[in-house]
């Protein structure tokens, strides 16, 4: 039987990770003893091993969970489903990456504010962006970078109306 710390230290993982698992429902420890430590067996080192794993391969907590429960979907299913997502995230990547590279090719257009929104949209369609993709684009500005988000918008010459509906997707 292993205390957190111990398990911890066998896994090379923190004690908040152990408890962060616990906390959701991923892990349990086999008992607890009077004096309210964690006592966990090796049904708990196999499940931690099984969780460390799936984190390795990126899956979400969710995921895991399901996959631990071994629920409606399978192991199988679960790991494609990942592998689908991975894959819509790298083309949407590879669109933003080819947009960029449009735009480089003229990059005195943005700074003689010759870039206009409907421009932009030209470049967006180009480089394979759907509506929803340049929705999630500009969602995505907003979160990380609201400021130049704002900056960006004004520089395509839009009016400030339309700026505040783009910046409320």
């Amino acid at each position: 039987m292993f205390t957190v710390t111990q398990l911890a230290k066998q896994f090379a993982i923190s004690r908040t990770t152990i408890l962060y698992y616990e906390k959701e429902k991923l892990l349990a420890p086999a008992y607890r003893s009077e004096n309210g430590y964690r006592w966990y067996g090796e049904k708990e080192i196999l499940r931690i091993k099984a969780i460390i794993s799936y984190r390795s391969y990126g899956l979400s907590i969710a995921s895991i969970r399901t996959l631990l429960a071994q629920n409606d979907k399978s192991q199988s299913q679960i790991l494609k489903d990942h592998f689908n997502e991975l894959e819509q995230e790298i083309q949407n990547l590879k669109a933003q990456q080819k947009a960029i590279v449009l735009l480089l090719q003229t990059p005195n257009l943005i700074e003689e504010k010759m870039v206009n929104k409907e421009r932009w949209v030209e470049i967006m369609v180009a480089a394979g962006f759907s509506e929803d993709d340049m929705i999630r684009w500009h969602q995505k500005f907003e979160q990380l970078e609201p400021q130049e988000h704002q900056k960006f918008l004004e520089s395509l010459a839009i009016s400030q109306q339309e700026i505040t509906k783009i910046r409320a997707l």
